[in-house]
This record gives C-alpha cells, structure tokens and sequence, in this order.
C-alpha cells in the first residue's frame, strides 16, 4: 500500500540521519474508503494524487508549527505493506481527516519511494498560508484563500537518491 507522509526538510534529514519515518505510529495519508467517497473518483492516479495533496496539507501545518523550519512542504511516498496502514471509521467522512491512516511500527526510509517537495518559488506563498493556517481553519474566507495559493504549488518529484541534495536545503 503507497502512504504519503507528510514532512518538513528538518524532519526529512531525521529521517536520512536515522534511517527511518519515525517508529510509529506515524500518521500518514492513503487512498482511503472516505477519501474515495469524498472524490468521487475510480481512477487510482488522481485518487492517490488527493492523497498526496492532503498530506501536503498537513506538512504545511507542521511549517506552521515549526516557525524555524524552511517554508518548503515535503512529503514522502513510502510502500508499506497491506494492513500496515489503518484508518479510523469514525472520522472517514471527518474533512479533517480525509484520508488519514496511521501506520504501525517503524517506518524505513529505504521503502520509500519518492520525495515530493516544494520549489523554492513557493516559498513566499508557503510562509503566507502557515501565519493565516490556524484562520483558515476558522473559516475565514481571507485566509484561506492564501493557502490556497500555497496548495496552488505543485510540489516536484524526486527520486530517493536525491535525498541527501534535499537535507542540504534543509540545513
């Protein structure tokens, strides 16, 4: 099972240094029954791309709480292995949650796949929707249409050798 977990460049050098995501349970993103439901959509492609849209969302809040971190998000398409990865029913159709699973146990950065993190052209636009993040979720309109704009960046693709060029960024 493909999972998106969402990083910043701080938290993907961890990952280099120690050689893994995180000992679990590490909360990541997939192509869940909700989030199917919720695109409305049979194509696998653009199913897992929700998914790594929605945990580019949660590596922007983890910018937000991180004021020293580079304005880059960063995610990290990882294969776990089936039943790896678990969502909770309750919070399926949660806009919130969308998406969200949590994976057990430790998770290597040798499974992963690829890196996806932002250019540095959208660093501005990253640092604007971190400081208007926690409005936006309130439900100012303002707000959210500065994250938008961030969400608007397409984050570039990176194959798993070029991690050690991606933590120097992270510096």
């Amino acid at each position: 099972m493909r999972v998106y977990v969402p990083l910043t460049l701080s938290g993907l050098a961890e990952a280099y240094k120690t050689g893994e995501l995180g000992s679990g349970p590490l909360v990541a993103y997939a192509v869940t029954p909700g989030l199917r439901e919720w695109y409305v959509s049979d194509d696998i492609e653009e199913l897992e791309y929700a998914a790594l849209n929605r945990a580019a969302l949660a590596s922007l809040r983890l910018l937000a709480a991180d004021a020293g971190a580079v304005r880059r998000r960063v995610v990290v398409a990882v294969d776990v292995p089936d039943g790896a990865a678990s969502s909770d029913p309750d919070r399926a159709l949660d806009p919130k949650a969308l998406g969200e699973v949590r994976v057990a146990g430790p998770v290597a950065l040798a499974k992963a796949a690829s890196v996806h993190v932002d250019s540095g052209d959208a660093e501005e636009d990253v640092t604007a929707a971190t400081e208007v993040l926690a409005a936006a979720d309130g439900g100012d309109d303002d707000a959210q249409f500065v994250v938008d704009g961030a969400e608007d960046h397409e984050l570039l693709w990176f194959a798993t050798q070029e991690i050690p060029n991606l933590v120097v960024l992270g510096g």
